[in-house]
Order: C-alpha cells, then sequence, then structure tokens
C-alpha cells in the first residue's frame, strides 16, 4: 500500500527551478546541515556539449531540448508579429543557452547592496 507523502513532510524547502538563481539559493539554503532542501527543475541534465561551449547556442536557442520555445504574444508595433523568447529548459536555465555572456552591473548597485547590509 502507497503511502501519500508530501514535499513538505520530507523537506524544509523545495527550489523550484534549478536555473543560476534556484541554484545559488538551494546552495545557501543547504548551508545549514539542519535544513532539508529540494531541487526540481523540469528541464534535463546539462550534459550536452551545447551547453559548455559558446558557440553552442546556435544550437541550443529553438531546439527544444534546451529551450521552451516561449513566443511572445503578436505586438502591433511589429506588424502583428510575435518573436521568440528563448528560456533555457536544463539545469543552468536561461544562463546554460546565453553563449556565456555575462553583463556585470553598475558599481552604484552593488555599492547600495553593501549599504542595505
Amino acid at each position: 500500500m502507497a503511502h501519500d507523502v508530501s514535499p513538505a513532510d520530507v523537506y524544509d524547502y523545495v527550489v523550484v527551478g534549478a536555473g543560476s538563481a534556484g541554484c545559488v539559493l538551494a546552495n545557501r539554503l543547504s548551508a545549514n546541515p539542519n535544513v532539508r532542501v529540494a531541487v526540481i527543475e523540469a528541464g534535463g541534465r546539462d550534459n550536452w556539449i551545447w551547453f559548455h561551449i559558446p558557440v553552442g547556442y546556435l544550437f541550443a536557442i529553438g531546439n527544444p531540448r534546451a529551450d521552451w520555445c516561449f513566443k511572445t504574444e503578436p505586438e502591433p508595433g511589429l506588424n502583428g508579429r510575435s518573436l521568440s523568447y528563448p528560456r533555457g529548459k536544463t539545469i543552468g536555465g536561461s544562463s546554460a543557452i546565453n553563449a556565456m555572456i555575462y553583463m556585470r552591473g553598475q558599481a552604484a548597485y552593488y555599492d547600495h547592496w553593501r549599504q542595505l547590509g
């Protein structure tokens, strides 16, 4: 006879999504040895070669293996066209399909965060 067990009965936190933020959050939460953390990810593992080389975004974006293949709603300003809205579907989330590009924020933002504590 199977017993229904709620994740709330097993874990203190369930992080939904193993993108960049979800993985960092799970890591921070699990630093406390008294806390049980689960991470769930709808996409697959990141063991595909194209996730690990910059040119891989050419093969990942628009590919259902790696991308949710979302489209925007038709936009009047685009003559009714919709645009692709790539979102990563794997461990690492959209960071896995962004050609390994990152953009650093303005120094003032980091200074403000430091002031907040």
